[in-house]
């Protein structure tokens, strides 16, 4: 009975123990089973997460490569395909190019990576002409190692240049001369701060091939001019009122003096239907008055927004009128004059309406005549010039004349300067300084005004920079 009784309660611990082991067992499985549950969960969890942002990685590297079109001036509309992608990684990515004519291009891009989509929106800028984006330029194209572009004077007389400036080789600013906006040298900066070590890209006027892209030939339409005189203005040829081409007198004989040097014919910017006025204060009330042929009621074919070509050198200089205006009876008037030869600022120059008139003045090098391509500023023999309202281009030089103490004590330009080479205004003449200021005109840079036959406002051999970016969803 004892007996019988011990094996009872062995073989019933036995079966305990049994029963715990399976429990545990079970138990241990379970928990081995949850927790490769779990692991796998978070696996998952991470490829997901890698694969979102290795999308968005990809989907950059696709802005990145319309970055690179841009900048090698070969956009396309579409990249890719969302069915057949462009391999990058482990994944690939499609978009589109998309030119917003205002300087700026939109870059759509969509990356995929193991099964996951994300896109980017991104807005890339243009870096803007130089010909636009400087109140100063002087690009020294020469390669000038000793060139330095030059800003004086002190007191009131301190040169005044309100917008950026750049300079082929060095700038040096002395005593109270002030640049508002960035300096910029490919070589170094004296004087105030700024960004050295910087080349900048020369305007390529060359590449406009004005001679054969223009509206008017002046030259070639001066084959029919007359003999014509104007009162205290001398005798020169003429064009009828009603041909574009009737704002120029061509050498005229009481400026002998002025143009005998010169190896061109020599235009002159000036009315002859219009009354000469004098304008003694030098402030465009009393201006003589440009009229474009067909504009506001004037006489002849539309002479306005185009390009008027001048194998010769062009001058505003006057015996008797201190200042020409830009006039127009309730239009604007916008024009371009493209000058093989040289440009003369002799007399003042102003718009009628400030906001909507503008006029581009270039000067383009003659390969038979060494001194062309030059812009020279002042009245050779009295200096009477004190204000020029425009967008001035020479693909050589900025020269000065007789901007001494006996001439004119301060040039203000409303508009630009862009020398291809040298800016070589010297105002400086014993204790006397002739100031100059000039006051950056941007809407041509800002698209608020656009002028016949220029280059591109935007630069596309430059470097682009990304002016906006954000994610978008994938259609």
């Amino acid at each position: 009975m004892n007996q019988r009784t011990h094996r009872i309660a062995r073989n019933a611990r036995r079966g305990g123990a049994l029963l715990i082991a399976v429990v545990a067992v079970i138990v241990l499985a379970g928990m081995t089973t949850a927790m490769l549950t779990v692991s796998t969960a978070h696996q998952r969890e991470d490829r997901a997460a890698a694969s979102h942002v290795q999308a968005l990685y990809v989907a950059e590297a696709g802005v990145s490569q319309g970055i690179a079109r841009l900048e090698g001036d070969v956009p396309v509309a579409f990249f890719g395909a969302q069915g057949a992608p462009i391999a990058f990684a482990d994944g690939g990515y499609w978009g589109t190019m998309n030119d917003n004519a205002d300087g700026t291009w939109t870059i759509t891009s969509f990356g995929q990576a193991d099964g996951v989509e994300r896109g980017i929106e991104a807005v890339i800028v243009a870096p803007p002409n130089p010909i636009f984006a400087n109140a100063l330029f002087a690009g020294n194209s020469s390669g000038d190692p000793a060139y330095t572009l030059d800003f004086g004077g002190c007191a009131d007389q301190g040169d005044f240049i309100d917008g950026p400036v750049y300079s082929g080789n060095d700038i040096d600013v002395k005593c109270d001369a002030e640049i508002t906006g960035k300096a910029r040298a490919d070589g170094t900066i004296t004087g105030i701060g700024g960004e050295e070590g910087i080349p900048q890209p020369i305007p390529d006027i060359p590449a406009m091939n004005y001679p054969v892209n223009h509206d008017y030939d002046v030259a070639d339409m001066f084959k029919s001019a007359t003999l014509g005189s104007v009162d205290k203005s001398g005798t020169a040829y003429q064009l009828p009122e009603d041909s574009p081409a009737h704002i120029f007198r061509l050498n005229p004989d009481d400026r002998t003096t002025e143009t005998s040097s010169t190896a061109k014919d020599d235009y002159f910017l000036e009315d002859p239907y219009e009354p000469v006025h004098v304008d003694k204060q030098q402030s465009g009330v009393d201006a003589w008055h440009i009229t474009i042929s067909g504009n506001g009621g004037e006489p002849g074919p539309n002479g306005n927004e185009k390009v008027y070509y001048i194998d010769g050198n062009l001058w505003l200089h006057s015996k008797p009128s201190y200042s020409y205006k830009l006039y127009t009876n309730g239009e604007f008037s916008r024009v371009t004059f493209v000058v093989k030869g040289n440009i003369y600022f002799a007399d003042n120059m102003y718009y009628q309406n400030k906001q909507q008139d503008g006029i581009a003045f270039i000067a383009m090098k003659d390969p038979k005549e060494p001194d062309s391509g030059n812009i020279y500023f002042g009245d050779p023999a009295f200096g009477t010039l004190a204000h020029m309202d425009g967008f001035m281009y020479a693909e050589n030089n900025f020269y000065d004349n007789n901007l001494d103490k006996a001439g004119s004590a301060e040039v203000t330009v409303v508009g630009n300067m862009t020398a291809g080479n040298q800016v070589l205004i010297n105002r400086d003449y014993g204790d006397q300084h002739s100031k100059l200021t000039v006051e950056w005109d941007q809407r041509i840079l800002s698209s608020t005004i656009s002028l016949p036959g220029l280059p591109n406002v935007w630069d596309d051999a430059g470097d682009w920079t990304v002016g906006s970016w954000r994610e978008i969803a994938v259609p």
